[in-house]
């Protein structure tokens, strides 16, 4: 990942109504393909937001790439895009330990998702 990659997430979720967007829609994750996520008229109920105000917000975490959308009838579905985060995740803790370890992938057992694991360097 690229260092203005990861400044445009995590400027995206340095908002509190974003977080709390991208915090919902993880709860609402499912992995299987077009499932899970959450209507945008879901989001802004669960969250009191105002629909004009959530659409602000859900193009900015879109835009940064946290978040994809699909086409579901009339409604629109968001979903975390959690290949986004844990590339996001891995590029924070990359250079764990000042290099001693090399990178986290050392520091996790094999067949663990390595965002999934606290640094044990």
């Amino acid at each position: 990942m690229e260092m203005e990659t990861a400044v445009t997430a995590l400027s995206a979720l340095a908002q509190e109504t974003r977080l709390a967007i991208f915090r919902a829609l993880m709860r609402a994750h499912q992995p299987e393909e077009g499932q899970g996520g959450l209507a945008a008229g879901e989001i802004a109920s669960a969250l009191d937001v105002a629909p004009a105000t959530l659409s602000f917000h859900l193009k900015e975490l879109l835009h940064a790439g946290l978040i994809v959308q699909r086409r579901e009838g009339r409604s629109l579905i968001y979903k975390a895009d959690l290949a986004a985060m844990h590339g996001l995740t891995a590029y924070l803790v990359d250079d764990c330990c000042q290099g001693a370890c090399g990178s986290l992938s050392p520091c996790v057992p094999e067949g663990v998702d390595r965002v999934a694991v606290p640094a044990r360097c």
